[in-house]
């Protein structure tokens, strides 16, 4: 697809959020010449935040929009939607990030994919993967999500249609172990990129947060510099709970980026601002379907004009 399809595509299938959010914008501006008084902008930051864009970003926002209305009526839900669109944006592209491995540094370039159950992190690692094959690098996969045997399988089924190595123990091996194994035959492979599949884990459980720790250590004991991302990924449709699972990991190791899933099926994209005004982390990737190809480079004008409810 050209840039101009992907921006089309992608505006597509965040129609769930979007009819969420811009959706209601209409009905702030029914019967109304302009809007002008204190309970439109409320009724505008009530929105928001059932929106899950949250209250601290919600608040600022408006507040924005509340200053540029002292200087012009506001005499349409359009001139209203790119007001708001201009904001999102504002908030969302200090966290767009290119992920570009070819002037890597390190061989192997590691990452590891960390996260609670369910949110897609053995797919997000083989769609990474394929990302990372098809721009011609070699890549090799860890299976080190022990706990679950169907994990280990998904991924080395993965590994059989991406034709990648996967590195893999028994169910219930440890999984910094299955790490140590990985990373020895990466580095003896001469590979461009491992990827590293961890087990899933509430962020509440500080046992398998230590795990998680273990595992990192395992990494540095081989390679000081290593790994060279943790991406944590999220679903798109948990809203503002994604907050305090950015929190919870990042006091258990360094979170370098973002990963938000399954934000085709769900209403509850707003969160993605949420998360890019509270952390400021880098969002490298959104998922938008089960595909291989569903795996995007996160694109926050595209978003905020979904988001504000703007033609792309």
């Amino acid at each position: 697809m050209t840039e101009a399809q992907e921006k089309i595509d992608l505006f597509t299938r965040l129609g769930k959020t979007r009819a969420a959010i811009a959706g209601g914008l209409s009905g702030l501006f029914r019967g109304k010449q302009a809007v002008a008084d204190d309970s439109d902008f409320d009724e505008l930051e009530d929105h928001l935040i059932m929106s899950d864009i949250g209250v601290e970003a919600s608040a600022r926002i408006v507040g924005r929009l509340r200053a540029q209305a002292t200087k012009e009526r506001l005499k349409s839900s359009q001139q209203l939607r790119g007001l708001l669109k201009e904001e999102l944006f504002q908030i969302l592209q200090p966290s767009v990030s290119t992920l570009d491995l070819l002037d890597r540094a390190a061989t192997p370039w590691v990452m590891v994919i960390v996260g609670v159950n369910g949110v897609g992190k053995t797919t997000t690692a083989a769609k990474l993967a394929r990302r990372f094959t098809e721009q011609g690098m070699t890549v090799m996969l860890a299976a080190c999500d022990t706990y679950r045997a169907a994990a280990i399988e998904q991924l080395g089924v993965w590994g059989q249609r991406l034709g990648v190595p996967v590195i893999a123990q028994e169910y219930g091996a440890d999984a910094a172990a299955v790490a140590h194994d990985a990373l020895n035959a990466a580095r003896a492979r001469l590979v461009d990129v491992l990827i590293i599949d961890s087990a899933g884990r509430q962020h509440v459980n500080a046992d398998l947060m230590e795990q998680l720790q273990k595992l990192h250590r395992v990494i540095r004991g081989i390679d000081s510099e290593a790994p060279q991302e943790t991406l944590l990924v999220v679903d798109g449709a948990t809203g503002q709970n994604a907050l305090s699972q950015v929190e919870a990991f990042s006091k258990a190791v360094t979170i370098n980026g973002l990963c938000v899933t399954k934000l085709d099926g769900t209403a509850r994209g707003g969160m993605l601002v949420a998360m890019a005004h509270k952390f400021s982390l880098p969002i490298p990737f959104i998922g938008v379907g089960e595909g291989i190809d569903d795996l995007r480079d996160f694109d926050a004008d595209t978003f905020a004009l979904a988001l504000a409810g703007c033609n792309p």
